[in-house]
Order: C-alpha cells, then sequence, then structure tokens
C-alpha cells in the first residue's frame, strides 16, 4: 500500500513538473526565453521597483512578460495564479512604506552640524536649525526629528552664563509659537508645549504646559493673557486653565488680575475674549456712577452692530435709578469713489426731584447729528452735502458729557445745512436747494428756511459774434448774468415750530437780480466799467397797517395775493493806475537797495436810483394816528417790510464815490533768490474812500472810511480799519446833542471825529522759536523748518477739523496753540556734541488779544470837546501745552473779561500715556466746577473691561479744590 502511494506520489509530481514547461522548452531551449523559475524570481526585483520609485531603467523583455498566446490552459492558469501573487507582494510593500513614511518632502537644514542614524531614522541638528514640512516651519537652536514616526522634539541652548538662547519658534499657517520646549508630531500636527508664547489679535498668552490637537487648538495650564507686549508685562490675567482656538477666541476657567507683579482681589469664575479680526458685532460694556440728582446709573451700553462693510450701528442706552434714561444710536456708512457720512440721534428722558414734590421735573429731549459728503469722483455735476447739529436746548444740560466738554456746554448757536446742487456746464446753468437752520440755545429761538431754490446763469456776451472777424467791437464787451432765488423761512421758538402755520407763520417769496455790466479802455489807460443791476421781489402776502383810536394799538392786516415789486440802480466808474519810481543814491544807501515803488490807484465812481417811495410805485403807505390827547401824526410804513427780502429804500440816489489806494515795494539785493533780486512790501495798501449823495440835502457827505494793510512778516499781515466822522455835533432848543445835518468837521478847521477801531491780536511761542532766537543773538546760524514739513503739518491740522465744521465758541488759534506742542521723533534719544543726551521738553504757548475802540453814545456828553467819549472792550485769551517726557502731556485754555473784570472759561487737562494703560484727567475751573477722571487699557479687547472713569455733574455742586 505504501509502495502505491509513494509511487502515485512521483507520477503525481512528475506530470505536474512536465506540464508547467513550455512546450518549445521540449524542443529546444532559445536565448530569448524566459521560463517560470526565472519570472518568479524576477517578481521580487519587480516588487522592489515600484515600492521605493527609482528611476531604473528595465529591460524591454522583463517588463513585458512572456508570451501568453503561446500557453494551454493550464499553463495560462499557473502563470496567472504566480502573477496575483508577485502583485499583492508588491501591493502590501507600498502600503507598509507609505503608513510609516512622510507625505511631502521635508526640507531641513542647520548652522553648525548634522548627523543622522539610519538604524533608528532619528536626525539631530545643531546650531540655529529649522525643519520645515508643508505649511509648517520650526527653528531652535536644537532639533531631533524621528523620520519614521515624524515626531520632532525642539530645546534652546545655554551659553557659558547659563542664558538660554535660540528658543524653539513654530509657525504654522497664520500662527506663531514661542516655547521653551516643543514636541510635535508633523503627521497628526499634535504637540505638547513648555513655556509657550503666543500672540492672538491684540493680546499675548503665555502658560507653563500646553497641549495642541489638529486643530489647532491649544489647551492651556497655569496662563498668563495680556496685551502688554514686553517679555515681562505690566498686567496680566493669570488662568488657571483655558482653551484657546487661534484667530476665533478664548474660553478660560478661574482668572484674576494681576498688575505690577501683585495679584488684586480682581477674579472671574469664568470668560471669555474674541479674537477674530473680522468685523463683526458684538456687545458694549457700560460705565456706571453716581449723580445727586438722577441716582446711580449704567451709560453707554450697548450692541455694535456689522451690518455690512459699508454701514455699521451702535446703539447706546443709559439708565438711572430714579427713573431717567436715554437711548442713542450712531452710525458710519462709506462707499468708495461714491459718498461717506455719519449719523447720531439720541432721546433722553430726564426726572428730576421726587414725585408730588415741588422740585419734581420731566424733561425730554433729544440731538440729531447727520454728516454727509460726496466724493469728487462720483458726479462732477452734482453734488449732495449735509451738515446737521440740531438739539433741544434742555439737552446739554441733561448730558454728563457735556459737562467736561466745555465748549460743548457754552456753545450758543448750532448751525446745520443740507444742500444739493446740479450744474448744466453746456449751458452754464446750476441749480441748488438748501435748507438752512440756525439755533440759538440761550432762548431756544430757531432760523429756518426751507427750502432755499437758487437758479444761476454764469456770465455770457449776448452781443459776441460766434466767428469772430476783425477787432472786438465795443458792444460785444457788454455781459450780462441771471440769479433767481426762491425761499421759505420761520423764525419761532423750537416748542411751536411743527405747530405752525404756513402761509400765515411762514415768510416766502421769490427775488430776480440781472446785472449788465462792461468793461472799456479810454485813451490806453482809463478802465470804464458801467453797470445796470435790476432786481424783482414776488411776494404772496402784504401787511396793511391801520390805527385803533379805542385801543389805541396798531392794527395789522395781512392781505394775502400776489405781489410784484422791482427797483434798479445803475452806476458808472473810473480807474486807472499811475506809477512812480524812486532810485537812491548809491552813495548814501549803498547798492543794497536797488530802486522804491509806489503805485497809486485813483478810482471814482456815479451811482443812481430813483426814489422808489413816490406813490406811483406803490411801495410805501401812511395812516393817520391820533393819540389820547388828540395829537395827530402821519406814520408812513411800507407793507412789504416784512418781506422775505425786504423793499427798496426810501429817497432818490445820487452819489459821487471817491477811492485812492496807495502800495510801496523796495527792490533790493538777495543771495538766496535765483534771480538775485527780492522785493519786500513797505506798505501794503494804504486807502481811504468816501462819497457824496447828489440827491439829498441833509448830510450829504458820507464818512471817511481809511484802511492800512502791513506784510509784517511772512506768516503775520496786520490789518486797520478806521472810519472818521463827517458830521460834527451840535445842541437843539433843549441844549441837547444831536448830529448837525450841514455842519461839517472839516469847515471847521478839523480832522473827521474818530469814531473807533477793532482789532485781533495772537502769536503762539514756542521752544522751537525760543531756541532760534537764542541762536540768533549769539550769532549761529539758525536753520530754515523744512517746507515741504511745513506743509505736511498744515495737511495734519486741516485733517484734523471738524467735519461738520460747525459755529462753535473755539479759537482756532487757541486750539491750536493748546495742542501744538508734538514733540518729534518721539523715542529716539537724541545727543549733542559732547555726547551727552540733549534736553527736549516740547511747549507752546499762544497768547490772543482783542480790543475795541468806539464812541459811546450812551455816555456823558463832553461839552467842551463837543464829543462822546470812547468806550474800550478787551479780551485776553491764553493757551498752552507741555510735554515733559513722551508719556506727559499737560494743557491749559483761559482768559479774563475785563468789561465784567471775571476770568473766562478756564480749563486744564492732563494726559498719561502708561505703555498698556492711559490716564487722563481735564478739569473746568470757571465759569462752573466740574471735572473727568478716566483710566483705560489701552488695547480695543479690554479698554470696555479694564476702564475706571469718574465724572463730575452739574447737579452735586461740589466744591472739590
Amino acid at each position: 500500500m505504501r509502495k502505491k502511494t509513494l509511487t502515485f506520489i512521483l507520477l503525481f509530481a512528475f506530470v505536474f513538473i512536465w506540464a508547467s514547461m513550455p512546450k518549445h522548452y521540449t524542443k529546444g531551449k532559445k536565448a530569448n526565453d524566459i521560463d517560470s523559475i526565472g519570472l518568479k524570481t524576477d517578481s521580487v526585483p519587480r516588487d522592489t521597483f515600484v515600492g521605493n520609485r527609482l528611476n531604473t531603467t528595465v529591460d524591454s523583455a522583463l517588463t513585458a512578460g512572456p508570451d501568453t498566446t503561446l500557453m494551454d490552459s493550464l499553463e495560462l492558469a499557473i502563470y496567472h495564479h504566480n502573477k496575483a501573487i508577485d502583485d499583492s507582494l508588491a501591493l502590501d510593500s507600498i502600503n507598509r512604506k507609505r503608513k510609516n513614511g512622510i507625505d511631502s518632502p521635508v526640507e531641513y537644514e542647520a548652522e553648525d552640524s548634522l548627523t543622522y542614524e539610519g538604524a533608528t531614522g532619528l536626525a539631530h541638528l545643531y546650531g540655529n536649525s529649522s525643519v520645515k514640512y508643508q505649511d509648517m516651519d520650526l527653528k531652535s537652536d536644537k532639533i531631533y526629528m524621528n523620520l519614521d514616526s515624524s515626531l520632532v522634539h525642539a530645546t534652546g541652548s545655554k551659553d557659558t552664563t547659563g542664558n538660554v538662547f535660540g528658543t524653539p519658534v513654530f509657525v504654522m499657517g497664520s500662527d506663531t509659537y514661542e516655547s521653551d520646549t516643543m514636541a510635535f508630531n508633523f503627521k497628526t500636527k499634535k504637540g505638547l508645549i513648555s513655556g509657550v508664547y503666543t500672540q492672538q489679535d491684540e493680546g499675548f498668552l503665555t502658560s507653563e504646559i500646553s497641549k495642541r490637537n489638529d486643530k489647532g487648538e491649544m489647551f492651556i495650564k497655569h496662563g498668563k493673557y495680556t496685551t502688554c507686549d514686553h517679555p515681562h508685562p505690566d498686567f496680566y490675567l493669570a488662568l488657571s486653565r483655558g482653551k484657546v482656538r487661534p484667530g476665533k477666541d478664548a474660553v478660560f476657567g478661574p482668572a484674576y488680575l494681576v498688575v505690577a507683579d501683585v495679584p488684586l482681589p480682581f477674579a472671574v469664575p469664568y470668560g471669555f475674549f474674541p479674537f477674530t479680526k473680522s468685523y463683526s458685532s458684538g456687545l458694549i460694556m457700560p460705565t456706571y456712577g453716581d449723580e445727586t440728582e438722577r441716582g446711580f446709573y449704567l451709560r453707554d451700553g450697548g450692541y455694535y452692530f456689522a451690518i455690512s462693510d459699508k454701514m455699521d450701528l451702535k446703539v447706546l442706552g443709559e439708565i438711572y435709578t430714579k427713573g431717567s434714561w436715554g437711548l442713542s444710536a450712531a452710525s458710519n456708512y462709506r462707499k468708495r469713489y461714491r459718498y461717506s457720512g455719519s449719523f447720531f440721534a439720541s432721546y433722553q428722558n430726564t426726572i428730576n426731584g421726587e414725585k408730588n414734590m415741588p422740585d419734581y421735573m420731566k424733561q425730554t429731549s433729544f440731538k440729531i447729528q447727520w454728516s454727509h459728503r460726496q466724493d469728487a469722483k462720483a458726479n462732477p455735476f452734482r453734488t449732495i452735502s449735509a451738515s446737521v447739529n440740531f438739539a433741544t436746548s434742555s439737552y446739554e444740560k441733561n448730558n454728563l458729557t457735556s459737562m467736561y466738554n466745555p465748549q460743548s456746554y457754552a456753545q450758543t448757536t448750532r448751525t446745520s445745512s443740507v444742500s444739493m446742487t446740479n450744474t448744466f456746464s453746456s449751458i452754464g446753468l446750476t441749480l441748488s436747494s438748501t435748507m438752512n437752520l440756525s439755533q440759538n440755545m440761550k432762548d431756544s429761538t430757531i432760523s429756518m428756511t426751507l427750502p432755499d431754490l437758487n437758479i444761476s446763469v454764469s456770465r455770457f456776451y449776448p452781443f459776441k459774434r460766434k466767428k469772430a472777424a476783425g477787432k472786438e467791437k465795443w458792444y460785444e464787451k457788454i455781459s450780462m448774468s441771471y440769479t433767481g432765488q426762491l425761499s421759505n423761512s420761520i423764525n419761532t421758538k423750537e416748542d411751536k415750530l411743527l405747530h405752525s402755520s404756513l402761509t400765515r407763520d411762514w415768510r416766502n417769496g421769490m427775488r430776480h437780480s440781472i446785472p449788465i455790466s462792461g468793461n472799456f479802455t479810454l485813451f490806453g489807460y482809463l478802465n470804464i466799467n458801467p453797470s445796470l443791476n435790476f432786481t424783482d421781489r414776488m411776494y404772496t402776502n402784504k401787511v396793511k397797517k391801520s390805527w385803533d383810536e379805542v385801543r389805541q394799538t396798531e392794527v395789522n392786516d395781512t392781505i394775502d395775493g400776489f405781489y410784484n415789486i422791482y427797483d434798479w440802480t445803475m452806476s458808472v466808474s473810473a480807474s486807472t493806475k499811475l506809477y512812480g519810481f524812486f532810485i537812491p543814491s548809491k552813495k548814501i544807501f549803498g547798492d543794497k537797495i536797488q530802486a522804491i515803488r509806489h503805485v497809486f490807484t485813483p478810482q471814482v465812481s456815479f451811482n443812481y436810483a430813483p426814489d422808489f417811495s413816490s406813490s406811483r410805485y406803490g411801495y410805501y403807505d401812511s395812516y393817520q394816528r391820533t393819540d389820547a390827547e388828540g395829537n395827530v401824526t402821519l406814520v408812513e410804513y411800507s407793507p412789504y417790510s416784512g418781506g422775505l427780502y425786504g423793499v427798496p429804500g426810501k429817497g432818490k440816489t445820487g452819489s459821487i464815490s471817491m477811492d485812492i489806494s496807495n502800495n510801496i515795494e523796495m527792490k533790493i539785493k538777495s543771495d538766496a533768490d535765483t534771480t538775485g533780486f527780492k522785493k519786500i512790501s513797505i506798505i501794503d495798501e494804504l486807502g481811504a474812500s468816501m462819497s457824496y449823495n447828489m440827491a439829498t440835502d441833509i448830510r450829504p457827505w458820507s464818512d471817511l472810511s481809511t484802511r492800512l494793510r502791513l506784510k509784517l512778516t511772512k506768516s503775520y499781515t496786520l490789518n486797520l480799519n478806521a472810519v472818521f466822522a463827517t458830521y460834527a455835533y451840535e445842541l437843539d432848543e433843549k441844549g441837547n446833542p444831536r448830529l448837525s445835518e450841514h455842519t461839517t468837521l472839516y469847515s471847521q478847521g478839523k480832522f473827521g471825529r474818530f469814531q473807533g477801531i477793532s482789532q485781533n491780536l495772537s502769536y503762539t511761542l514756542d521752544n522751537t522759536k525760543v531756541g532760534n532766537f537764542i541762536k540768533w543773538l549769539k550769532g549761529e546760524k539758525v536753520e530754515k523748518n523744512d517746507k515741504n514739513k511745513r506743509n505736511r503739518d498744515d495737511l495734519d491740522d486741516e485733517d484734523e477739523e471738524d467735519d461738520f465744521n460747525r459755529e462753535t465758541n473755539e479759537d482756532d488759534t487757541m486750539q491750536k496753540g493748546q495742542h501744538g506742542a508734538r514733540k518729534e521723533n518721539a523715542g529716539k534719544a537724541e545727543t549733542d556734541d559732547d555726547g551727552y543726551m540733549k534736553f527736549s521738553m516740547p511747549w507752546s504757548l499762544s497768547f490772543g488779544y482783542g480790543i475795541t475802540m468806539r464812541e459811546n453814545t450812551s455816555g456823558d456828553f463832553d461839552y467842551d470837546k463837543m464829543r462822546y467819549p470812547y468806550s474800550f472792550s478787551q479780551t485776553l485769551n491764553v493757551s498752552g501745552n507741555v510735554r515733559i517726557s513722551d508719556g506727559w502731556n499737560i494743557s491749559f485754555s483761559s482768559g479774563y473779561d475785563f468789561e465784567n473784570h471775571k476770568i473766562s472759561m478756564t480749563t486744564a487737562s492732563l494726559g498719561r500715556d502708561l505703555h498698556c494703560f492711559n490716564m487722563s484727567c481735564s478739569v473746568v475751573l470757571a465759569p462752573y466746577t466740574s471735572y473727568n477722571f478716566s483710566f483705560r487699557c489701552n488695547a480695543a479687547t479690554l479698554t470696555d473691561a479694564l476702564k475706571y472713569d469718574k465724572r463730575s455733574s452739574y447737579s452735586n455742586a461740589v466744591q472739590w479744590y
């Protein structure tokens, strides 16, 4: 049995071996044939080639394989079985290598040395090393990297003094981490970091130990969060634990505040910090405080809405424990190359006192501000602008912000305007519509014009030929233009504005003006300018006046209808210029002065207007007045005197006006000018004017007006204007002084009576000007300010102007002087020639002095000199600024009223930059006392959380100084 079994096995093996051989093998082996054993032997190298992707050239016979068309079914089955085994082995080799390898190339370098252990796959990098993999970049002095497991361990090194340098800096995408030691897996993107330091938005985060997951989130333990960029921060929040999502937010558990390494008893159980840099909405933290009249309050808290990239909205509220509350909304909008603006609205419900008590008072007030600006590139032919500043008279009194803003609190006048202009350049036509509003905050009076339509046609020459040939004709120099205005206005109290009648309370009308003029030259030197001006007024009502003898009062009766009133005037003027030159003697004056030029400009004009008070025009009327004693008088009036554009004047006009002007300049040699000469203005203008009315017999001569303009420096021009009365005073029958109707002072051999003068002087003194003056006294060279730099400063000042351009009580010169001390190159230490640090303390001091001298007709008359005494009114304003260091800034502003003998508005402010915090204090010392103290964190992330504000109010009347 065993022999049979052994024989069967041997026979089966022989048959199996014979079947596996190709038929041509039995016929004889060829050089190009490959047997199955050779094929199986080559399967392993082919597997190695596929796995390593080597750039090796393989013989075409090996890659092509045996010809399966020559195999029978049994041979083909055995071939496919062996090939399947070879492919599976190759695939397993590829998967095994990809599972433990690295997907992308790893770039690494080291300045000192680099070692690699082939057995363990560990690379050692020494000296300013770096490893880059995909978007990850690690830099450190020492790096250990395992290529098989993708693990990286980085540490710093110690120098001979024991200081650590070259600590790991890891950058992944937009996140940067600085640490003491770091272990990181490039493939899983997870890591363990010790002593991490990273910046998130405006804040800096540190921790003793932290873990990073594959999403980039960090889990920290014993961390610190601060907005101070110093290595040793001035303050921080000590975090027991937290979770940080880079670029999004940070959530932390119990935390407390530490300032100057001193823990403070301010702790929170948990917190949240947003890090998003995108434009987003969010809560606005309120401020708290107390006020005597309205109680404790929470104010300036609300929500910020990020509506779009072109518009936002901030809604704030305030509430008081005694019932007062307020709500405000502010919005900014901007569309590039089109328009921009801002809007603010506020409503306050103020309750003072207790209910059912005599001092109980309830007030409602509101404020609206709107500023709109159109970009010049939007539409060159249409412009829309708005500057609205409207508030009820009680708003600023009930607003706490105004108490430490004296300019806002003391503002007596508010103006608002909204305008739209369309220009048709092809025909020279301009259409404009305006709404104007003026408020008097003292008596709550409102002057409003709605609408104010204007139509104007630019100057044109109606007789000018389209195709000129030869010389210009005289009539072609005649020009004319047109201006039309339609207005509707009212003067009333703010509480009566919405209850006013459009026909009875509002004044409306239309005015047309057509000026016609020409410019001709006679004899080549004399300029002749004739002109004719026609003005037409249209009203919808007139006022008929009469006298009620019973009640002894004047009765006004308004009659509606259409009424047209016109007038016209004509004038002609003649002027020329006379030049005179004086060349001084070089023996006396030297060759410095080249010449002195005198320009004399005389001008004579004649003006004529008929008497429009004549009965044929119907512009004036009269009524008979009988008083209680039976005396009868005739009262003349104009039914149109209350019209929006007035009424033509009474009396015939035929006046001759005379004016002279003088200008004196000197030409000297100058090496600073490229031409070698320079002009100096000695008298920029010295002029006088006077007129004589031939159509009247009573005081036909006008007063003498004089003017003087001197250019003292390049930046300062002195202007003086004075008026001298022509007619003398005389005594009437009762011995009272009166102005004579015929007797002039000149006929008495006297010059005109001085009427008064008004002049304002201001000057700003700073440390630079004083230093240059001292250098000039010592004979040293004074460095001139850079012109471009001065222009840049001017542009900066223009940018700092109020966008609303509102009328305020601020003095521009005083305000510039108050904030004028700016330290240049702040933070850079300058040294002198000896190597010592230069002492620099920028300061500025501005003085403003105004004086007005006028004839006081209400004073006691001097019968000896036959004149009234003079009265003087003076004002003095002083403001200054001093910066004792880069972080300290002190400014003040005050003044003196000489008439009332009191100190005017006096304010002082102190600012201190504490690097991470900002402290400011402002006080008002006169005419009332108030103060405002603020201590805030500079970073926007913490400015609403870390702050302390203390303000005073007018109602508490605390004498704290």
